[in-house]
């Protein structure tokens, strides 16, 4: 089992903003790459479906890039994107849970299998 936590993202973009939508995704790559607790954070795109793939090495990793995501991206990220489906994966802990919970993520718990 890992203490990692990781979410996968699924997103629509309004199309008329895809310049808008590079140019903070540019930004929010920058940003996160400077918070240690990150290890992965992918972002692909299929027409207007956009999926981002994070991965922190714990929960408390998770909360930090939520709360620079929040004071410094979320209202233009809104604005761009609605949210479709949101999965979250490891041992989320309670602050990390009342965080995500509201913008309607899903929780998995890990029952089995191994990490490297």
């Amino acid at each position: 089992m890992t203490n990692d936590i990781y979410w996968l993202l699924k997103l629509d973009l309004n199309a008329e903003k895809q310049s808008e939508f590079e140019a903070l995704m540019a930004e929010m790559v920058a940003a996160t790459r400077n918070e240690t607790g990150a290890k992965t954070y992918e972002w692909h795109q299929s027409d207007n479906a956009i999926h981002i793939y994070e991965r922190y090495a714990s929960s408390e990793d998770a909360m930090i890039h939520m709360q620079n995501f929040g004071a410094n991206f979320a209202d233009r990220f809104m604005s761009l994107l609605t949210p479709v489906q949101f999965d979250v994966y490891g041992p989320a802990k309670d602050d990390l849970l009342a965080a995500l919970s509201p913008v309607g993520a899903v929780f998995h718990k890990q029952i089995g299998g191994f990490d490297r």
